[in-house]
């Protein structure tokens, strides 16, 4: 399938890797299918870019690229939701926020993950409850200062 967006154009996509949010990104209601886009070649950061919206792509990454120790429980309910039954099938990223102004003041969002089941392509964002995690989160100083 072909798709075309406002950042890279027209790119041709595999329609066995789109997947299907069956929550929304917080914010985005009324977009449910999205597909990851390589920014680069071994890149630590990729694009999950909107099949119904060209011009929404979300810069994301895994915090164990930036040495973050991260680690988080999805309640019961949750898995559920996206038929997740083994930590093997969970994709997690985090969106990122990348100032244009000054790229090195980037941030990660720790508190709402992003988590797909890789076997069915079902994803949602979640909100961590009772979370030690910032919504920003330095990811290229030293990573003691939080909002």
């Amino acid at each position: 399938m072909e798709i075309t967006t406002t950042r890279f154009g027209e790119v041709l996509i595999d329609d066995n890797l789109i997947f299907d949010f069956v929550q929304p990104i917080i914010g985005y209601n009324h977009l449910k299918k999205y597909v990851l886009i390589e920014h680069k070649e071994n890149s630590a950061f990729k694009w999950l870019q909107s099949i119904e919206d060209p011009s929404l792509a979300f810069p994301v990454t895994s915090p164990a690229f930036f040495n973050i120790d991260y680690q988080f429980e999805i309640p019961t309910e949750t898995a559920e939701q996206i038929d997740l039954t083994s930590v093997d099938s969970l994709i997690s990223l985090n969106i990122v926020t990348i100032p244009a102004s000054n790229p090195q003041k980037a941030t990660i969002n720790l508190l709402a993950p992003i988590i797909i089941n890789a076997v069915n392509k079902q994803g949602m964002q979640i909100i961590l409850s009772n979370s030690k995690y910032p919504v920003k989160y330095s990811l290229f100083a030293d990573n003691t200062k939080a909002e």
